[in-house]
C-alpha cells in the first residue's frame, strides 16, 4: 500500500485514540516528536509506539485522580512532549478537554474555566516568569495539577474501553483573540481528523519529511498538525520557545523539510535570510506552509525567490481548522493570489448576506459545510445565526471562487470600510502596501468619521533603520499602483510593532481601532 493510500485509510479512524493505535501498530519505532532544546544534548525524542504506551499510562493516572469520560479538563501548557502525551491520554479516556493558549492571563483564563465549567486544570507551574499555579489559585480553579516535567501515571488495566464514537463533542477551543470577545468552539474527534487530513493530503508529504511546530500546541493547529504526523508517519520538531534567530539551530540540526505557521512566520524567515542572502537559511527546507492570516502576494514571491523553497498557504479558523490549502504543484499565480482549493468533503458557498448563492468571480460571504466544521459555540444563543438554513457555517469572511474552484479571500465583513457609502476592501490596500519599501507590515482599518462615515487609516510597522514614511509618500505610491482615489488612506500611523496575538501572530485590528478611534 502506498503512503497516500495508507494515510487515506487511517483518516477514516473514528477517534483520535483509534488513529494513534493504528499508526503505532504500523510504525512503532518511527520517531513522531523531537523536542528541540537550547542545548542539543538535551533534545528529546518520542516514537509512535512510545506515544501510545505512555499516553495510556498517563490516562490511567488521570483516571486515578477522578477523570472520567465526559469530565471537562482544561490545560494551559507550552509546546512540549508532555503536552502531547496529556492530550492523547485525555482522548483515551474520552474526557472533554479545553486547551488554553499559555500566554493568556487571568481575564482570558478565568473566562475559559468558568464558561467550560472545568473540573481539572493542568498548568506548567512557573513558566517564562509567570506563576500559572498562583494564577489558578487566584481564579479559584478546581483540580489544579502541574504537567510540565511529570505527568500522572497508573496501570492501564484500570481504564474503561476507549471511546467508540468520534462525533461527540470532546474539545472546546477558544477563538484566537483577534476580537475582544472570545468564544468556545465545539469540536469532535472526527472534525479534527477531517481538518488534519485536508492539510496532510494537500501538502503531498512523505515519511521522509521532517515537520516543525513553532506555534502553541494549544492552538487549533496543534491537533491539525498532529493528525498529519499520524497519517503519514513522519516526525515534527517541537519548539517550546520560538524566537529568531535562536530557533534556527533546531531547524538545521534536525533537517526540517517543512516549516511555517502563518504569514508572520514567513516574514521572520525572510528577515533572517536577508542577513546572509547567499547562504541557504535552512539547507533541507523544501516547503513553507501555513494559514490563519492573510498572505500578501509579495510575501509569496519573496519566499520563493529568496528562500528558494515552495510556499503553500491555506485557509482555516478555529471553527474549521482546515478549509482550503494550496497544492505545491499549483501555478505560481494560484499560489500567490488564492487560498487553494477545498478537499473532498468540504463545500464552499459564496452568498449574498441573505444566503443566495453567487456565481464565480463575484464577491460575497464565505459559507462552509463539511465534516471539519465545528458543532457551534459553547453556551451559544440558540437564536444566533451561526449556520444557515442549509447547514452552512457563516464565517464572516468575504471572497469569491474562481471557475476552477480556487478560493480568493478579499477580507472580513467587519474589515470592509464604508466611506461615503462606498465599500473599500482593507485587504486590497494592504496587499499593495506590502510591496512598498519601508513597510515591514501593515494593517488598514476604518475609523469613525463624522463627514465620511468611516475614514481609511493605514497603520504601518517599518523595518529597523527605515526612514519614517509620510502620508503623501504612501498615497503617491498607491496612486501609481492604480488605486482608486476614494480608497486612498486619509490617516497614517507608524508603530514599532503591530499588536498581535500569541498563537499565530495575527494582527489585532480591534486594538488598533480602539487606539485610534
Amino acid at each position: 500500500m502506498t503512503d497516500t493510500a495508507t494515510a487515506t485509510e487511517l483518516s477514516r479512524s473514528r477517534t483520535l485514540w483509534e488513529l494513534i493505535t493504528r499508526r503505532a501498530a504500523l510504525t512503532p519505532d518511527a520517531t513522531v516528536l523531537i523536542e528541540a532544546a537550547e542545548d542539543p544534548a538535551a533534545d528529546r525524542h518520542l516514537t509512535f509506539g512510545e506515544l501510545r504506551d505512555r499516553a495510556e499510562r498517563v490516562a490511567a493516572g488521570l483516571h486515578d485522580m477522578g477523570v472520567r469520560p465526559g469530565t471537562v479538563v482544561a490545560w494551559q501548557l507550552p509546546t512540549r512532549i508532555e503536552t502531547v502525551l496529556l492530550t492523547f491520554a485525555l482522548a483515551r479516556i474520552g474526557a472533554v478537554q479545553t486547551p488554553v493558549i499559555p500566554f493568556y492571563r487571568d481575564r482570558e483564563v478565568g473566562f475559559a474555566l468558568r464558561e467550560a465549567k472545568a473540573e481539572f486544570f493542568a498548568v506548567p507551574g512557573v513558566w517564562r516568569g509567570h506563576d500559572h499555579h498562583a494564577m489558578a489559585r487566584r481564579l479559584g480553579a478546581r483540580g489544579v495539577f502541574e504537567a510540565y516535567d511529570s505527568l500522572p501515571d497508573g496501570d492501564p488495566a484500570v481504564l474503561p474501553p476507549p471511546p467508540a464514537s468520534g462525533t461527540d463533542v470532546r474539545w472546546i477551543y477558544w477563538t484566537s483573540g483577534t476580537t475582544s470577545d472570545p468564544k468556545g468552539v465545539l469540536h469532535t474527534d472526527r472534525s479534527l481528523i477531517a481538518g488534519g487530513s485536508c492539510l496532510a493530503h494537500a501538502l503531498r508529504l512523505t515519511p521522509s519529511d521532517v515537520g516543525s511546530m513553532a506555534f502553541p500546541y494549544a492552538h487549533i493547529a496543534g491537533p491539525d498538525y498532529t493528525v498529519m504526523l499520524l497519517l503519514y508517519g513522519f516526525p515534527a520538531v517541537l519548539f517550546e520557545k520560538f524566537a529568531m534567530p535562536d530557533a534556527l539551530d533546531g531547524y538545521r540540526r534536525h533537517g526540517v523539510t517543512v516549516a511555517g505557521g502563518s504569514t508572520a512566520f514567513y516574514s521572520m524567515f525572510l528577515t533572517e535570510q536577508r542577513k546572509a542572502p547567499d547562504v541557504p537559511l535552512i539547507p533541507t527546507l523544501r516547503l513553507l506552509a501555513g494559514g490563519g492570516a492573510p498572505k500578501p502576494p509579495e510575501i509569496y514571491h519573496a519566499v520563493v525567490r529568496e528562500l528558494g523553497c515552495r510556499l503553500t498557504h491555506g485557509y482555516g479558523m478555529t471553527e474549521v481548522p482546515m478549509i482550503t490549502m494550496g497544492d505545491p504543484d499549483d501555478t505560481a499565480e494560484n499560489l500567490a493570489t488564492t487560498e487553494g482549493r477545498p478537499p473532498q468533503g468540504m463545500s464552499i458557498r459564496i452568498t449574498t448576506p441573505g444566503g443566495t448563492p453567487l456565481p464565480p468571480h463575484t464577491d460575497g460571504e464565505v459559507r462552509l459545510r463539511g465534516e471539519a466544521v465545528c458543532q457551534g459555540y459553547l453556551g451559544g444563543d440558540p437564536s444566533a445565526e451561526v449556520f444557515d438554513a442549509d447547514g452552512y457555517l457563516i464565517t464572516g469572511d468575504l471572497g469569491h471562487l474562481t471557475p476552477d474552484g480556487y478560493l480568493v479571500l478579499t477580507g472580513r465583513s467587519k474589515d470592509v470600510i464604508i466611506r461615503k457609502g462606498e465599500n473599500i476592501s482593507a485587504k486590497e490596500i494592504e496587499d499593495l502596501l506590502h510591496r512598498l519599501p519601508g513597510v515591514a507590515d501593515v494593517a488598514v482599518i476604518g475609523l469613525p468619521d463624522q463627514t465620511r462615515g468611516e475614514r481609511v487609516c493605514a497603520v504601518v510597522e517599518q523595518p529597523p533603520g527605515a526612514a519614517p514614511l509620510t502620508l503623501p509618500q504612501l498615497t503617491a505610491y498607491l496612486r501609481t499602483e492604480g488605486l482608486a482615489t476614494h480608497k486612498l488612506p486619509e490617516q497614517l500611523e507608524l508603530l514599532d510593532a503591530l499588536p498581535r496575538n500569541e498563537a499565530l501572530r495575527k494582527v489585532l485590528k480591534y486594538k488598533l481601532r480602539e487606539r485610534y478611534a
